[in-house]
């Protein structure tokens, strides 16, 4: 699939990778539809830049944790767009939970935002999709950890390893249209509450012995929209080596 010209719905697109995402889109000619909660702002700024990269662009604000939201969300970018040929599911919230200190707030804001948002806006686009009989594409943000979870971060971890299962199951679902892939960062954007200590101990059990960047993550979903249409269920990790260490 040639990413030039082809509709495009990223959510958390405002900041951080999800951002870095919209832009090595755009830059390849892709129009955006740029998905944003509470990040008005940054939002506005991203859609700026990306429309001087002369592609169309427009954000549309919903709380992935409500369906109702994202079913209204979903029906403003089609009447904005006409259609999507690929969605990206990269938002996602990573609180750090202990055990002595996990609640039942905490399990829920981060499993509706991390895996019952992406699961049922992959089910209304892709059925979408499949109603226009589109080759359409859907790409989730999963995480190394979801494979090796880590403590102290349990119930995000969980969210991750959903996605995983969630882009194997709908890989089977959605075919032959629509291929479902994800990919899986390691370390990339070192989160705030951790040490030099901490950082260091990373870096150690990482063959590549640096972090990733959000570039690393946004090529690697290029690659899976444009350099291949034989996959479909499949991960790729973008982790410095760190789920072989």
């Amino acid at each position: 699939m040639e990413i030039r010209g082809k509709k495009i719905l990223i959510t958390g697109a405002a900041k951080r990778v999800g951002r870095v995402i919209a832009k090595t889109l755009a830059e390849r000619g892709a129009h955006i539809a740029l998905h944003y909660n509470a990040s008005t702002s940054a939002a506005e700024a991203t859609a700026r830049e990306i429309r001087e990269l002369g592609v169309e662009v427009d954000i549309f604000q919903a709380d992935l944790r409500q369906l109702a939201a994202l079913e209204k969300m979903v029906d403003r970018v089609y009447t904005r767009f006409g259609q999507l040929d690929v969605l990206v599911n990269n938002a996602s919230v990573f609180l750090k939970t202990p055990l002595q200190s996990l609640s039942e707030q905490d399990w829920d804001t981060i499993l509706d935002a991390n895996l019952k948002g992406p699961f049922f806006l992959s089910i209304f686009v892709g059925r979408r999709m499949l109603q226009a009989g589109l080759q359409g594409k859907i790409i989730s943000i999963a995480d190394w950890a979801g494979e090796r979870p880590y403590r102290d971060y349990v119930p995000y971890c969980i969210s991750k390893a959903g996605i995983i299962a969630m882009t194997k199951g709908l890989a089977k679902t959605l075919a032959p249209k629509v291929a479902v892939m994800a990919v899986a960062p390691g370390p990339v954007l070192w989160p705030k509450d951790l040490g030099a200590a901490e950082l260091e101990a990373v870096l150690n059990k990482t063959p590549l012995k640096r972090l990733g960047t959000p570039e690393d993550v946004a090529t690697t979903v290029a690659f899976i929209i444009e350099g291949s249409d034989y996959m479909t269920g499949s991960m790729i990790f973008v982790d410095g080596g760190r789920l072989a260490y």
